[in-house]
């Protein structure tokens, strides 16, 4: 990754760690015995969602929360994994309830996100909580764009009036992302362009971005002839490519073509140590919302 000046690189490393830091200094104002509590569900044994289930559970015991993993058998039913969602719903001591995706194919992904009850949603993938957000009510917020708000906001970079362009349509990112900086206040009041893979001539609309949001799942997708000069470029994308040069035969990258993009940016997140901790972090923020809720 190529090196570029510091005032360039937003380190979500170290916004991350404020946002955990003012989290942990929060919960260590509450009760000893009465702790915000959130607990993950794995199905199986992804290798990935092992890992990201471990990241999570490390950083909100570092906050000083209470976590717990339940990992299920890949073979459990809906009808198991939805009796199980229902007794955390109605456990008082559980504030926030997180459902690690993917799911096995048999198990509907959007009716398993919708049992959780909105009030524990801290991934914020339920449909009422998105339906909270498109009315900009109050609820939780899908974790990776609220990091992404978080990222602009803590970095100084100012959206009202800005044209974004954001490269990818998902439920987890694209969608809220682009309704997040839409909405009245800072950060917010942009002008938004969602693009995807239907999208027609997509550089000569990349190139109008005063920020581009990557988050389309293809690696080095977004090259420099797709930013404008002194653009604001957020990668989202996290892919696997092959390095004979690492011990786990792969290296990570984002969307973006780091190196040859970042020297005409104004700012831009590099891969890894960008989004990614961001998501995290803004988990153990939600989760935080939740018991303040309960306890409001």
């Amino acid at each position: 990754m190529s090196d570029i000046p510091a005032e360039k690189r937003i380190d979500g490393n170290a916004i991350a760690a404020q946002v955990v830091a003012e989290v942990s200094q929060a919960v260590s104002q509450l009760p000893a015995d009465d702790r915000p509590t959130v607990v993950f569900i794995r199905v199986g044994e992804d290798p990935a969602s092992v890992s990201y289930v471990n990241k999570k559970q490390k950083t909100a015991e570092q906050a000083g929360m209470i976590s717990r993993t339940e990992v299920y058998p890949i073979d459990i039913t809906a009808g198991q994994l939805f009796a199980r969602i229902d007794a955390l719903n109605a456990d008082p001591k559980v504030h926030g309830i997180l459902i690690q995706a993917p799911l096995p194919k048999h198990i509907p992904e959007t009716q398993t996100f919708n049992r959780v009850h909105p009030d524990k949603d801290v991934d914020g993938f339920n449909t009422v909580n998105v339906g909270r957000l498109c009315q900009e009510v109050s609820g939780f917020v899908a974790c990776t764009p609220a990091g992404i708000l978080e990222l602009l906001k803590r970095s100084g970079v100012k959206t009202s009036g800005k044209h974004v362009v954001v490269v990818g349509r998902s439920l987890i990112v694209g969608k809220p992302v682009a309704m997040l900086l839409m909405q009245k206040g800072e950060p917010g009041n942009a002008t938004v362009t969602v693009c995807h893979s239907r999208t027609e001539n997509l550089p000569a609309i990349t190139r109008q971005a005063d920020i581009l949001i990557a988050a389309i799942g293809k690696a080095h997708f977004i090259t420099k002839d797709m930013v404008k000069p002194g653009a604001v470029v957020i990668d989202v994308g996290i892919n696997r490519v092959p390095d004979a040069t690492k011990k786990t035969g792969f290296r990570l990258v984002g969307d973006v073509d780091f190196d040859n993009v970042a020297p005409l940016a104004a700012k831009i997140t590099p891969v890894p140590g960008g989004v990614g901790p961001m998501t995290v972090a803004m988990l153990m923020l939600n989760t935080l919302k939740a018991y303040r809720t309960t306890h409001a």
